[in-house]
C-alpha cells in the first residue's frame, strides 16, 4: 500500500518525499479543489515531477474542480500539459472532463476524486466502466463498509487516513456556495462550517468535526487490499505534512507509529485531538472538535525543529547495482543500474602500479557505496579488480558522483503520455424555449391531488407497498427517489428496488454513481438528480451514452451559463423548495445532550437551517426557500422544473403549487438560489 501525501505547494515536495512518501498529490494553479493552497505554476508542477520521478515517488495532479463550458479549453490544455512531463495520475471529479480525457489521452490514469461520492461497490463499478484507474473513497465509510467495496473491487481503491473531515460528504456540499458565493465544488470552500452553528443543546460548534486518524490501522487497509493511504493537507505547511508521512511510515513498517511523533502531529495541527469516528463506527459527540487557543499554541518552533531535522537529509530509498571495473592498463569504469531498467556508465583514469598500498574491493567499496546525500544506496557491488594496482580517492569519488548525477537525470526523464486533440462538445444549441413540466419531489406520501397534473412525483424508495399502490390508483406518475446516502445499505436498496418494480414502478431519481449503476443494473428508467453535479455540456453526453433520460443540471450554475449549455437530453433545474446544502454522515444532533424535535440549526444570527434524515445521512436544507415562479419567463432552454417539498405539510405544498402557476411574487423570505449570482 502506497502512502500518499499532499503537497500545497513546492516546499512541501522535499518534506514529503524525504520522510517516505511513495507518492505526492498537488494542483496547478487552477482547476484544483484546494484554490487557497500555494498550487504550482507549470515550471513549478515540472520541477516537482522530476525530482519526484528521480527518487521513485509517483506524482498525481489534482484536477477535482467542476468546469464549465467557457473552461473546458483551459482545462484540457492544463491537462494536455500534465500529460507531456508526464505525471503518473489525474485526481478528476467532472464527469464531463472525465470522458473528454479518457478519449484525448486514454494512456493517462485517471483516478475518481473523493468529490464524486462514490461509496458503494456499485459506484466503484460504474467507475471502472468508465476506465478509472481508482477510486479515492468517501471519508464517512466504516471499517466494513471499506471492506465489503474492497472485497470484490474491480479498480484500486484509496482511503484517508488522516486529516480534515468535512461536516458534508465531498461533492455534495454547497453551503459555501449558498452562504456566500464560494463554491467546495470548485475549490473555493470558505469552510464556513467551522463559524459557529448551534443545535438546541449542542456545543455551538455543531458542524466542526475533528480531524481524521487511522493510522495505527493501515496494516488492516493494507490486509484489506486497500492500495492508497492519503493524507488530506494541502492547505496546511510542510511540517505538517512531514510528520504525518513519517507516522504513516512507520505504522506501515512496523506496525505501531511512534507515540512521541504522534503527539508531535497532533501539536502541528489538530482540532481538539483526533477521531478515528467513521472508521470503527462510533459517531457521535466525541467526533465533534474545533480549532482551540491550546491547539494553537501547541505549534512551537521547538516542535517544527524536532519535525525539521526529520527531512534534512537524503532519504536513500533506491537500491542499486553497480560495476567497477580496475584493470591494469585499461581506462576505469563504474557502470550502475536500478530496478526499472535505467543505467548509466562512466569512465576515468588509467590506474597506475601500487608504489606502496594495492587497492581492494573493500577499499573500493568504501568510496562507491558512499552516497550520502543522493537518493541511493548500492546494495550489490561487482569489482573487477586486477592486484597491485593504486588509483586516487578523489577518483573514485568522480566515478560514483558522475554515474549517480547522469542516473538520477535519467530516471526524472520519462515519456509524455500521447495526447490527441479533438473537438469539444458545441453548447448553446439548445432550443431556448421555456420550460414545458414540472415534477415533484416529497419526502413522504402525503401529496394532495392538486400535484396529479405533475408530470412525475418522485417520492422515497421505501415508501410502503400500500402508500405506494395508493398513489398509483389516484393516478400519479411515480419515481422512487434513491437516496444520495446509502453508506452500508446498498444490497437493502436493491432489494426493495426489485420490489418496486414489481409493483409496476420503473423509474428512479438517482443523484449518485451508485444510485446510476444500481438502476442500470435492474433495467430501470433513470433520472440524473443534482448531485450527479452535471455542469457542462459534456457532463450532459455523458449522462445521454449512460442512458440516462434527463438530468437535473448543477444548481450552482447561473441561469444564463444553463441557456448556454448544449446537448440533446433534456436537462431541468429545481426551482422551488428548500436547497439541500450538506449531506452530513454524522447528524449535527448527535453533538446535542437534547436531541429536539423538530431539528434545527441555527447560525449566529439567529437563521434556522431545518435538519432531515435522508437515507443513512442528514440532509441541511436552506433556512429559506427557493423561488423562481415569478421569473419563469428568465428560464430559457430548460426542459423542465423540479419543486422539492421536505418540511412544509400538505396545505403548504398546495399554496406553492398554486403560487407556481400564478407565476405571482412571494411573500415572506426566499431566495433566488446561485442562479443569478453564480459561484467562484
Amino acid at each position: 500500500m502506497e502512502i500518499l501525501a499532499p503537497a500545497g505547494g513546492p516546499d512541501t515536495i522535499i518534506p514529503a518525499v524525504r520522510t517516505g512518501a511513495d507518492a505526492v498529490y498537488l494542483g496547478a494553479k487552477e482547476l484544483s479543489a484546494r484554490a487557497s493552497a500555494k498550487n504550482f505554476d507549470k515550471e513549478e508542477l515540472k520541477s516537482a515531477v522530476e525530482y519526484c520521478h528521480a527518487r521513485g515517488v509517483r506524482v498525481y495532479l489534482a484536477c477535482n474542480t467542476l468546469v464549465r463550458d467557457d473552461e473546458l479549453k483551459n482545462a484540457l490544455d492544463i491537462i494536455s500539459y500534465a500529460c507531456s512531463l508526464p505525471v503518473d495520475a489525474l485526481i478528476m471529479q467532472d464527469l464531463g472532463l472525465i470522458s473528454l480525457v479518457r478519449e484525448m489521452a486514454p494512456d493517462m490514469r485517471i483516478h475518481a476524486s473523493t468529490q464524486m461520492s462514490v461509496h458503494t461497490p456499485m459506484g466503484v463499478e460504474l467507475l471502472h466502466r468508465m476506465g478509472i484507474k481508482r477510486a479515492v473513497l468517501s471519508r464517512e465509510l466504516s471499517r466494513d463498509e471499506i471492506a465489503e467495496i474492497a472485497k470484490d473491487s474491480p479498480i484500486e481503491l484509496e482511503v484517508f487516513v488522516h486529516g480534515a473531515l468535512c461536516m458534508s460528504v465531498s461533492g455534495q456540499c454547497y453551503f459555501s456556495a449558498m452562504l456566500g458565493g464560494r463554491s467546495g465544488n470548485r475549490g473555493a470552500c470558505a469552510q464556513p462550517c467551522r463559524l459557529p452553528f448551534f443545535v438546541e443543546g449542542g456545543t455551538g460548534h455543531d458542524l466542526s468535526l475533528k480531524d481524521c486518524s487511522i493510522i495505527p490501522h493501515l496494516r488492516e487497509l493494507e490486509e484489506m487490499g486497500i492500495a492508497s493511504a492519503k493524507i488530506e493537507g494541502r492547505m496546511k505547511r510542510p511540517e505538517y505534512t512531514a510528520a504525518a508521512v513519517a507516522a504513516c511510515r512507520q505504522s506501515l513498517d512496523t506496525g505501531v507509529a511512534d507515540p512521541e511523533l504522534m503527539k508531535r502531529l497532533e501539536a502541528v495541527f489538530s482540532r481538539s485531538g483526533f477521531t478515528d469516528g467513521y472508521y470503527t463506527g462510533k459517531r457521535g459527540v466525541s467526533m465533534f472538535g474545533i480549532r482551540s487557543k491550546e491547539d494553537v499554541v501547541s505549534a512551537t518552533n521547538k516542535v517544527f525543529g524536532t519535525i525539521h531535522t526529520m527531512y534534512k537529509d537524503e532519504r536513500q530509498s533506491v537500491p542499486l547495482q553497480a560495476e567497477l571495473e580496475i584493470r591494469k592498463g585499461v581506462i576505469s569504469r563504474l557502470s550502475v543500474r536500478d530496478n526499472d531498467g535505467n543505467s548509466a556508465s562512466v569512465e576515468g583514469a588509467v590506474p597506475e602500479k601500487a608504489l606502496k598500498v594495492p587497492l581492494t574491493e573493500e577499499r573500493c567499496a568504501s568510496y562507491i557505496c558512499k552516497t550520502g546525500g543522493t537518493p541511493f544506496r548500492i546494495d550489490k557491488l561487482t569489482t573487477k579488480l586486477d592486484d597491485g594496482l593504486s588509483m586516487p580517492a578523489l577518483e573514485l569519488n568522480s566515478l560514483r558522483r558522475n554515474a549517480l548525477d547522469i542516473l538520477l537525470n535519467k530516471r526524472s526523464q520519462r515519456p509524455g503520455v500521447p495526447f490527441r486533440d479533438k473537438s469539444l462538445p458545441q453548447s448553446g444549441n439548445r432550443p431556448g424555449t421555456l420550460p414545458e413540466y414540472y415534477r415533484a419531489r416529497f419526502t413522504g406520501g402525503d401529496i394532495p391531488d392538486d400535484f396529479l397534473d405533475s408530470e412525475l412525483i418522485y417520492v422515497p424508495y421505501d415508501l410502503s407497498d400500500s402508500k405506494l399502490n395508493e398513489l398509483l390508483d389516484r393516478g400519479f406518475a411515480l419515481a422512487v427517489e434513491i437516496p444520495r446516502g446509502m453508506f452500508g445499505i446498498e444490497n437493502r436498496i436493491y432489494e426493495r428496488l426489485r420490489q418496486v418494480q414489481a409493483l409496476g414502478i420503473n423509474e428512479v431519481l438517482a443523484s449518485n454513481l451508485g444510485a446510476v449503476e444500481m438502476a442500470k443494473t435492474l433495467g430501470m428508467d433513470i433520472h440524473g438528480g443534482f448531485g450527479l453535479n452535471i455542469a457542462n455540456t459534456a457532463s450532459i453526453e455523458w449522462a445521454e451514452r449512460e442512458g440516462l433520460l434527463d438530468v437535473e443540471v448543477s444548481f450552482e450554475l447561473t441561469l444564463e451559463q444553463i441557456s448556454r449549455l448544449g446537448g440533446r437530453l433534456p436537462i431541468g433545474i429545481i426551482s422551488s423548495g428548500r436547497l439541500p446544502l450538506m449531506l452530513a454522515r454524522n447528524c449535527p444532533g448527535n453533538n446535542s445532550s437534547l436531541r429536539p424535535a423538530p431539528m434545527l440549526l441555527k447560525d449566529r444570527k439567529g437563521m434556522e437551517f431545518p435538519l432531515q434524515s435522508s437515507g443513512t445521512c442528514t440532509e441541511v436544507l436552506n433556512s429559506v426557500p427557493l423561488y423562481l415562479a415569478d421569473r419563469r419567463r428568465e428560464l430559457k432552454g430548460i426542459d423542465f422544473e423540479v419543486l422539492r417539498f421536505t418540511v412544509e405539510n400538505s396545505v403548504e405544498n398546495g399554496e406553492t403549487l398554486q403560487l407556481f402557476n400564478s407565476e405571482k411574487s412571494q411573500k415572506g423570505s426566499y431566495t433566488r438560489g446561485l442562479y443569478y449570482r453564480g459561484v467562484e
